[in-house]
Formats: structure tokens, sequence, C-alpha cells
């Protein structure tokens, strides 16, 4: 063998080499990228775990319902920082809706968005039990009082005893600061047993 074709069997093998170094370097790529993604989602099942225990230790032994909800509504508003929450329960003996309004939101000290919710609106809502955006509001709202919020973001949250709307949750942030997909998911996270605490306190707000 020449010195001519040494140097080019030498070459293809150094391409090969190279070419098959790349390949390695990809494949070690996506599956770190793969771990990074896998240890993310666990840290975040944890903290909505952590959430979750912490929320409902708090609201161990209350059996007052609006120092239940008042309790409620400052631990969400911990969680979900410059939030306003705002309680509409059923009352049982009435069909009307009781709203117990927590600390507003930051920036938005001057607007009740739950004023904007009438009756019938507050009645789809419940009806729907489901989470709800503004979107999904906006659609429900015929009358069109939710256009005056268009600087705020704000979702609902359904509160329910075995299927029966006890009435919902507005969680609510000024605009510059929306309400992410993760806060939501948290959210939905303590509506089942706050929803059981309120049913377990037995006694209905009066206005």
């Amino acid at each position: 063998m020449s010195q001519s074709q040494r140097h080019r069997r030498l070459r293809g093998l150094i391409k090969k080499l190279n070419r098959e170094r790349k390949r390695q370097a990809n494949r070690i790529d996506i599956l770190c990228n793969d771990l990074i993604a896998a240890q993310r989602e666990f840290m975040r099942r944890l903290n909505n775990v952590g959430f979750a225990a912490h929320f409902y230790k708090d609201l161990l032994g209350t059996t007052d319902l609006r120092r239940l909800l008042i309790r409620a509504g400052r631990l969400i508003q911990e969680e979900l920082p410059g939030t306003g929450v705002t309680f509409f329960l059923r009352q049982p003996d009435s069909g009307e809706l009781h709203v117990l309004e927590g600390d507003r939101a930051v920036g938005l000290e001057d607007q009740r968005p739950q004023e904007c919710f009438t009756q019938e609106l507050a009645e789809r809502i419940c009806k729907s039990n489901r989470l709800c955006t503004i979107d999904d509001l906006a659609d429900m709202d015929f009358e069109g009082d939710l256009t005056r919020l268009n600087n705020a973001s704000l979702a609902t949250a359904p509160l329910n005893d075995l299927g029966r709307s006890l009435g919902f949750v507005l969680v609510y942030r000024a605009a510059p600061q929306p309400l992410s997909a993760r806060e939501l998911e948290r959210i939905g996270l303590i509506t089942c047993g706050l929803s059981r605490a309120i049913r377990g306190c037995g006694v209905p707000l009066h206005s």
C-alpha cells in the first residue's frame, strides 16, 4: 500500500470517527435534556404536593366557615403573590350566592371584580363545574359586565361536594402579570379538600 493510499484511508477513518462522535454527542444531549426535563417535572409535582399538604394542614381543626375561608384565601395569596381571592358560596336556604372577599390584588385596589359577576353568570359558572379562564367566562357572560375588567387576569375554580356545586373561588391579578397555567393547576389541587372542609363546617354563611 502506497503512502497516499494510507493517508486516504486514515482520513476516511478520522471522518468516520468524527461522525460517530457527533452522533454520540447528540444522543448524550438528548439524554441530558430528558433527564433535566424529568427532574423539573418531578420538582414541580413535589412542590404541588408540598403546597397542598401545607394548605390542608393549616385548615385542620377550623370549624368556623368564615374563618376557614379567610384562612384559605390568605394561603392562596401566599402561594400566588399579588392575587386577590373571593369566594362565592351557594346558600342552601335561598339558592343565592354569598360573596366573601379577601385582600384585593396588587394594582387593582380600586376595583372589585366580583361586582361584575351577575347572579346569572355565577349560576352558569356553578353549573359548568370546571376551572374557567377569562375566555371561558367571557363566553358565559351574555350581558358583558366582564368587559370592564380588561386590565385584570382572572379565573374561577369550582367548589363541589360529591358533584353538587357549593359555589366557586375567584382568583384574579393585574393583567401585566397574568395567572399562569401552573398557578391555575395549583388552585385545582386544593379545591377538592377545601370543598370538603367547607361542607364539614355545616353552617351556611349569612349576609
